[in-house]
């Protein structure tokens, strides 16, 4: 004898008909407003809405892209870091990406070279990518270096004039380093030292011209510049060797991380911040308003950066015309306790 069917008690989870019946329109009604179709009327549009929200209907993804012949799919490539700024960026992106029906296909390359940011590339188009994101190209990487890709490309952290086919959003770099630099100058310090980033990056390279634009515009000689990782751990190793100085007064560090780290070096070596060497960073993570000593920064908003790049990328996969392919995002400098004027006593190189 036949048993009957148990009962799993497994809720499904709401379906386009379900938004049709409560909405009394046509499945295929429900589906063009979710995918944003014209020509459907205001009111009708309001009821479905209404009808989504009520079920807390999830359009699948999968059957969109099949029925639009899209793969409503945009690629990004990282390097993984745990950085704030990386970090900030990809969140940024993801939740850009999904208020405006996209998804994100992610391809690492820790190395950042132009070889893996060339595999990275020819990996996602070959998963049918519709445009994709580089979050910070390497400097010595060239776009024809890159396969043709065919789909609009955006980089979110690059200013190089090679890029320019490219849509490039990103912090003005350089003027953020040369605001920084010219705190400093204005409090009365002629003796600054730069802790820059990696060689080989866009960002690396543009802050330590703005470093040197504010010096060169003064008169001041340029110190020895240290290079660091963005690591707290590479900030201590220069804050180190700066405490073995005597001419030191000031210091810019190329991120946050490393003018952290270089303060509880300087402090451990017995020099006090600000009053003996002054330190500004630039990014202003989060903690950077919390420590012993609130840090001195350059403000970057990662969220504007992160949102006006992914409206002006969906413009292009959307065939819109774009105002401008490059757009440099203000910064802000934020002025706390890790800067003062120098010592009474501080040589004048």
């Amino acid at each position: 004898m036949t048993q009957p069917a148990r009962r799993t008690g497994v809720v499904r989870p709401p379906a386009m008909v379900d938004v049709a019946r409560l909405s009394g329109v046509s499945q295929k009604t429900v589906s063009r407003v979710v995918n944003g179709e014209p020509h459907v009327s205001p009111g009708i549009q309001e009821r479905v809405q209404a009808a989504i929200e009520t079920l807390n209907f999830r359009p699948n993804s999968a059957a969109r892209a099949l029925a639009s012949a899209r793969s409503r799919t945009i690629g990004f490539v990282s390097t993984g870091s745990a950085l704030f700024g990386p970090t900030a960026i990809s969140a940024g992106v993801e939740r850009a990406a999904r208020e405006a029906g996209y998804s994100i296909a992610v391809a690492h390359t820790p190395d950042g070279t132009p070889a893996s940011v060339r595999a990275a590339f020819g990996d996602l188009i070959g998963r049918g990518v519709e445009a994709i994101i580089v979050s910070e190209p390497a400097d010595d990487l060239h776009p024809s270096e890159l396969l043709s890709t065919g789909v609009p490309v955006l980089s979110l952290d690059n200013e190089s004039a090679d890029f320019t086919d490219w849509i490039t959003v990103g912090a003005d770099d350089r003027m953020a380093a040369r605001t920084g630099t010219q705190h400093l100058i204005d409090l009365g310090h002629r003796s600054i030292l730069h802790i820059a980033g990696p060689p080989g990056w866009a960002t690396s390279q543009n802050r330590l011209l703005g470093y040197r634009d504010a010096v060169s515009a003064a008169g001041i000689p340029t110190c020895v510049e240290l290079r660091g990782d963005w690591s707290v751990d590479s900030g201590f190793a220069a804050g180190h060797e700066i405490a073995s100085r005597h001419d030191v007064t000031a210091v810019l560090a190329a991120n946050d991380e490393m003018a952290i780290g270089a303060i509880r070096a300087l402090q451990l070596a017995g020099l006090s911040v600000p009053k003996e060497v002054s330190v500004v960073g630039i990014d202003d993570i989060p903690v950077a308003a919390y420590l012993a000593v609130p840090l001195t920064t350059i403000r970057q908003d990662f969220e504007v950066i992160a949102r006006s790049g992914m409206a002006r990328l969906i413009d292009a996969i959307e065939g819109r015309a774009l105002t401008s392919r490059q757009h440099a995002v203000p910064t802000e400098l934020v002025i706390r306790d890790t800067t003062a004027p120098p010592p009474a006593r501080a040589p004048h190189l």
